[in-house]
């Protein structure tokens, strides 16, 4: 599963790209700034990736786009855990 959005980097306010894809039961983040540069993993997602994500989610679970109780429950959890700012 791939979900893809757009935001502001933090450190140059820049805008990117970010995607969050789940393969083999692991999230992984990526991001890149411009359309042809290639994807760059992101090795510790902030706590608003993580919300995003939640969020992006949580709006297609009704429509039965491929989300699961099951990746809510462990989104919602690594939300939870994580310190907020």
């Amino acid at each position: 599963m791939e979900i893809e959005w757009t935001d502001e980097d933090p450190d140059t306010g820049a805008k990117r790209s970010v995607r969050a894809e789940r393969f083999a039961r692991k999230w992984t983040f990526k991001t890149r700034f411009r359309r042809y540069e290639t994807w760059q993993t992101v090795p510790h997602p902030s706590r608003d990736m993580w919300e995003t994500l939640l969020d992006a989610l949580e709006r297609r679970y009704p429509r039965r786009e491929g989300v699961t109780d099951q990746d809510l429950k462990e989104v919602r959890a690594i939300v939870k855990a994580l310190p907020t700012e």
